[in-house]
């Protein structure tokens, strides 16, 4: 419907629309603001729509003064006992005045409802109007619930903006679904911490508005900080190792304020929280970085040019925000970065300079891996695009040409040293999520050999010198042509899994497994089928066909008791038949085996057990792992005989 530009165009407008709808009403500013205080100023008012549609009090959403504080239309469905209403409120400018036209249908008297379907088509009326205003993600209300109703609120109101901290670096290392958990865990903390009257509004992505009417303004901080302990204490569901943090920055509204203005402000003290993060900052309060003597050192720029001039621009252009540090030419610059290695956040380089060029600094830089960790922006007043290109593709991060544009040169130079940071914090996260797998994954496979030691009545150091001797023998077979094609995976992954070589032997009976004396033909056949029973518990588990450290522990479990000349079960393999893994795992197992006490023997002295080993007392091995093996046997004698020395 289009604006009307008089009053004789709206009144022929409105008795025609009569015709049609069960009641029309074109309502001043007056009358909405007599509609805003009606009950506390004269209940009886009969122009005010609550009371003239038999209502005691103001709906809580008001379309008609929604419409008219941003200049739009508004509808909505509303029960006035006992019709169903659809409420339709348009602003309008009339003769130059600001207006609001109200159109009420009722339902049909036609309109059959039956009656067991009344509780249902209210409820779902309720549930519509609800859904209106709430984020299907988090259930909480959503941005239009600001728009329509917290805007036009009035204080003394606590308002506050909450942002998670390092948002896009969680969706980026754990994926979308973890981003989602977070932000539900982070909603349902909050709602735990506020009133029934108080109202968390998902402002945008990962912001959270919070409104609180009525706080007391000392007790403001106070909860804030609350929320914020909270959620840096929360566990998101299925992502235990996600840590979460958030930077909050809030102030009081007063009556006189805006609440449009009250969010700005409060959105910027919550980039003065980012600044420190996991922080609150109220209104009239100042961050200890930001008090004198305080102040967090900048971060560093090196500026390289061979022009004075052009270093003394540039430092006038950056040195309100960054310290300066200078050098004339491509020497000194290496120089300059070897003295504060670690310490320069950015380098602008310049192309020409004599002794040594910005190329021949970027050729050092990519031959010592210096790019990969420090950012360069080259600045130039050659702007071809063979000397651009060159540039892009020797590793820098941008291109600045002379005459510098001092808004381009600091635009740049800022992005730059913030995109590098959020890689440095991502590359962090990755890094501790791979640590703290690789520290469980190991965990779990020393409770599990711990458990098999245990009912095998074998020694707890068992699994730690398979694990030690596997290590050992795989750097000398390194050390030699690579023709078994390991790699830096296999080499991490042997021998981790070599802790559940034996895994198959908590299925044996412990009779025969404690048993003191020489078992039986029968008995030992039960216990050769260890390596199946093993290896087919691993091939049972979750993920196995794509995970290689699964793979590789069923290649130890079943064939560790596969020898050279094919004499081994349950197999029978010969040679190099035999994975590799599980050949360096068995050459492993028979040393710590003979030096180690048993139910039904004592430890063998260290030349015994080699000397059984290499003239093939207990089966043939790999000519290759026995030259390996001969290599390590001094240090391996060593150990052993501090090891004893210890227990004594």
């Amino acid at each position: 419907m289009a604006k009307m530009k008089t009053m004789q165009e709206v009144q022929t407008l409105i008795s025609d629309l009569q015709q049609f709808y069960t009641d029309v009403r074109l309502l001043d500013a007056a009358a909405i603001e007599r509609i805003e205080e009606g009950v506390r100023s004269n209940p009886n008012a009969e122009d005010l729509c609550y009371a003239c549609r038999h209502r005691s009090r103001r709906c809580h959403h008001c379309a008609v003064k929604s419409a008219f504080e941003n200049h739009d239309q508004r509808s909505k469905l509303e029960y006035f006992s006992p019709d169903i209403v659809q409420v339709s409120a348009k602003y309008m400018e009339v003769d130059g005045a600001p207006y609001v036209l109200e159109l009420l249908q009722r339902m049909q008297s036609d309109t059959i409802v039956e009656p067991d379907d009344t509780e249902a088509l209210f409820s779902a009326l309720s549930g519509y109007n609800a859904k209106l205003y709430h984020d299907p993600l988090t259930d909480m209300y959503n941005r239009r619930y600001y728009e329509e109703i917290v805007r036009g609120m009035k204080g003394p109101i606590g308002v506050a903006l909450m942002d998670l901290d390092d948002f896009k670096v969680y969706n980026d290392t754990y994926g979308h679904h973890a981003g989602d958990m977070a932000l539900k865990t982070a909603a349902t903390i909050v709602r735990g911490c506020i009133r029934q009257t108080d109202a968390l509004v998902r402002f945008g992505g990962d912001e959270f508005l919070l409104i609180l009417p009525g706080i007391p303004e000392d007790y403001f901080k106070i909860k804030l900080e609350r929320i914020r302990e909270k959620i840096h204490d929360a566990i998101v569901p299925g992502y235990s190792h996600m840590r979460l943090s958030t930077s909050i920055g809030g102030l009081i509204q007063m009556p006189s304020d805006s609440m449009d203005a009250v969010v700005r402000q409060a959105d910027r003290l919550m980039y003065q929280a980012k600044v420190r993060k996991n922080c609150v900052v109220v209104s009239g309060e100042m961050l200890q970085e930001d008090a004198p003597g305080r102040r967090e050192e900048k971060p560093q720029i090196l500026i390289v040019d061979d022009s004075e001039m052009n270093r003394a621009i540039l430092s006038e252009i950056l040195c309100g925000d960054y310290r300066i540090l200078e050098a004339a030419d491509g020497e000194e610059c290496l120089k300059k970065m070897q003295q504060h290695m670690g310490d320069i956040a950015l380098v602008l380089l310049d192309l020409m300079m004599p002794k040594m060029n910005g190329f021949e600094v970027l050729d050092f830089m990519n031959r010592n891996h210096a790019i990969e960790d420090l950012p360069v922006i080259m600045i130039s007043g050659e702007d071809s695009e063979a000397s651009v290109r060159r540039a892009y593709e020797m590793g820098v991060s941008d291109y600045v040409a002379r005459p510098f544009d001092a808004r381009v040169v600091y635009r740049r130079v800022f992005n730059t040293i913030k995109l590098y940071a959020k890689q440095r914090r991502l590359v962090s996260l990755l890094s501790e999520q791979i640590r703290a797998r690789e520290r469980n994954t190991s965990m779990l496979v020393g409770v599990l050999s711990q458990l098999v030691e245990f009912r095998n009545g074998e020694s707890g150091l068992h699994v730690q010198h398979i694990h030690r001797l596997t290590e050992r023998v795989l750097e000398k077979l390194l050390e030699r042509p690579n023709i078994y094609h390991i790699t830096s995976e296999m080499q991490e992954n042997i021998p981790l899994a070599s802790a559940l070589h034996d895994i198959g032997k908590i299925a044996i009976d412990e009779k025969i497994l404690n048993k003191p004396g020489r078992l039986t033909p029968e008995e030992f056949e039960v216990i050769k089928t260890h390596t199946i029973i093993g290896a087919d518990m691993l091939s049972k588990l979750d993920n196995f066909c794509v995970e290689p450290l699964l793979q590789t522990a069923y290649s130890i479990a079943r064939w560790h008791h596969e020898r050279w000349d094919g004499r081994g079960y349950p197999d029978g393999l010969k040679g190099n038949e035999i994975p590799i893994e599980a050949q360096v795992v068995a050459l492993a197992d028979v040393y710590d085996a003979l030096t180690s006490d048993r139910c039904y023997k004592k430890a063998c002295p260290h030349e015994q057990a080699v000397e059984m080993i290499l003239n093939g007392e207990c089966g043939a091995f790999n000519p290759m792992l026995l030259e390996c093996f001969v290599e390590i046997e001094d240090d391996l004698k060593r150990e052993l005989e501090e090891e004893r020395r210890n227990k004594a």
